[in-house]
């Protein structure tokens, strides 16, 4: 798709617009190593016994594929200094085949926000109803801002449980597979608040839809129905996005983003240069850093924390928690940064390892272990 011409409006303007985009360039980090349409590859960084023990872990299938137990790996992309270092399919995948990337949908979702937010268009202060076209003036959900959703500290009772359950036990569930198909944003805002806004964090699926919806309101009447390829997925030369959409229209901003593990490490690698691409700030200027700073309501009070649950802005991180003895992955650096989803789902970014990690799955059973994929991939870079 084609990015949006830009209008001339006179010589102040143009002058005003080029300082800034000057500025912009300026603040990105020096890096001389970007993809094309493809990436440069580098195999020859890989330890050939170390890969060994790394891909025996990874792609060793336990029993009948049909039984869908132990590590069930579809494909891995590693890249090391904006260079693809590694690259190997299973099960039927190959590197042209999208993947449902389910939560690791949410971290970009959160770069759609950044981007509204550079663009003028919407403020993490803002209540939701300044940009809901639905919303009633005075609902309860008018207390909800955009960043009590970037945090999963809107209150909400909703119920974050999957397999085995029901759509009347379950919202997330219902909002995927039930009453919410229709309007999946407005079906998260009617839920019955929890607690104040702000004040507890928990896991939501329904605070990032809402999220999307917010998003979407603010950059769609500017950019179109295509914003994310627009303003995202083109820039950074991402090709192979589809994004499903609820019965009103909007995004599926929690879970529905599909993609090859090539174009996810593309993200990869715009998150680890600050959320620039070659030169061009994608992102503001502080919006990385800022997302990764554990969410305050999480600090306050966490529901139903997972024992790896160090949350940011739509990102997990490897930092603990000032109640925490160690942080959530030890064998892997502090300031690794990840985008998870559901079954295996992984994105993560290691700045001091200038690392990107790819992986996309079919886990059903727990058996895999994070810190160990992790651990014995790093193993096998090079030094």
């Amino acid at each position: 798709m084609e990015l949006l011409s830009v209008r001339s409006v006179g010589f102040v303007a143009w002058v005003a617009s080029t300082l800034v985009a000057t500025a912009a360039r300026a603040a990105c980090p020096e890096r001389t190593v970007w993809p094309g349409a493809a990436w440069e590859e580098a195999a020859d960084r890989m330890d050939p016994e170390a890969l060994a023990a790394f891909e025996d872990y990874t792609f060793t299938l336990q029993g009948k594929d049909e039984d869908r137990v132990g590590v069930r790996t579809d494909g891995v992309v590693i890249i090391q200094g904006g260079k693809k270092i590694y690259e190997r399919y299973a099960r039927g995948f190959t590197e042209k085949n999208r993947h449902l990337t389910w939560s690791v949908s949410k971290s970009f979702t959160n770069a759609l926000v950044g981007i509204a937010v550079r663009e003028g268009l919407l403020s993490v202060d803002d209540s939701i109803c300044k940009h809901l076209a639905w919303a009633e003036e005075g609902a309860p959900y008018c207390r909800v801002t955009v960043r009590h959703l970037l945090e999963m500290g809107s209150g909400f009772a909703f119920k974050e449980v999957y397999e085995n359950e029901s759509n009347q036990v379950s919202s997330v569930l219902a909002m995927l597979y039930g009453e919410g198909q229709r309007d999946a944003a407005k079906f998260v805002a009617h839920h019955a608040f929890r607690d104040e806004p702000g004040t507890t964090w928990m896991y939501s699926s329904g605070d990032t839809t809402l999220l999307m919806a917010v998003v979407q309101s603010a950059l769609q009447p500017k950019y179109g129905e295509d914003f994310p390829w627009k303003l995202l997925f083109d820039p950074i030369g991402i090709t192979s996005a589809t994004w499903e959409r609820d019965g009103a229209g909007t995004m599926i901003g929690s879970s529905y983003l599909y993609l090859t593990p090539r174009d996810m490490a593309r993200f990869g690698y715009l998150m680890l240069n600050d959320g620039c691409w070659n030169g061009t700030r994608v992102e503001p200027e502080g919006w990385i850093q800022q997302s990764l700073q554990i969410d305050p309501a999480m600090e306050r009070k966490a529901i139903d924390r997972g024992p790896t649950d160090v949350h940011g802005w739509q990102f997990w991180l490897n930092k603990p928690l000032s109640t925490d003895k160690q942080r959530p992955y030890p064998d892997v650096p502090e300031d690794a940064f990840f985008a998870l989803g559901h079954w295996g789902q992984s994105i993560a970014i290691i700045p001091s390892k200038d690392l990107v990690i790819v992986r996309v799955a079919d886990d059903r059973d727990g058996t895999f272990d994070l810190n160990r994929f992790l651990s014995l991939a790093m193993k096998a870079v090079k030094p």
